[in-house]
């Protein structure tokens, strides 16, 4: 059976939803990161940048399109630094702007990809997958690209059987 591992940032607190700013106690792409580990196994790895987003809704997509813009890489509070052990590589996270939070991509550049199967995993409000695929041709060298899978961040918690499917079909060997 493949080694899966799950690479994901995911964002409490107020977010986007239906239309309107909601507080969030759990990110929605944490929710479908611990489904498709459930479904298949895998490690998590969660990232966190050091300095942290505002809180305010609004002030943090003001800090992640100048982030983009800008092509920063967000120092973050732990790095992976080996991944040879993996088969799969997940990489989960919200749609900012069109494709990953900046963090995302401060990892992926640390790791070597060779050989690996990646899958784009994005929560979205209606942009689907984006540019998450493109990012990860870009972002991860020597990686064959697996079929995405974008979940409605407003129905993360209700779309576990949608992720199931997903993983099984994608993620077993």
């Amino acid at each position: 059976m493949a080694k899966n591992l799950i690479i994901y940032y995911s964002r409490t607190g107020e977010n986007y939803v239906r239309r309107k700013v909601t507080v969030l106690s759990k990110g929605n792409t944490e929710i479908v990161a611990e489904y498709i580990q459930k479904a298949v196994g895998g490690d998590l790895f969660r990232v966190e940048t050091v300095k942290t987003y505002p809180a305010d809704y609004y002030e943090c997509i003001k800090v992640a399109k100048a982030e983009l813009r800008a092509k920063a890489r967000p120092e973050l509070k732990n790095y992976l630094t080996d991944i040879s052990d993996y088969d799969n590589i997940i990489v989960a996270g919200p749609c900012w702007w069109g494709t990953y939070p900046m963090g995302i991509l401060t990892q992926l550049e640390k790791l070597d990809f060779t050989g690996k199967k990646v899958f784009p995993v994005m929560t979205h409000e209606g942009s689907g997958l984006a540019g998450s695929k493109s990012a990860l041709k870009k972002y991860c060298k020597g990686a064959k690209l697996g079929k995405g899978l974008a979940v409605r961040g407003a129905d993360a918690e209700k779309s576990e059987d949608k992720v199931v499917k997903w993983a099984e079909k994608e993620l077993r060997i």
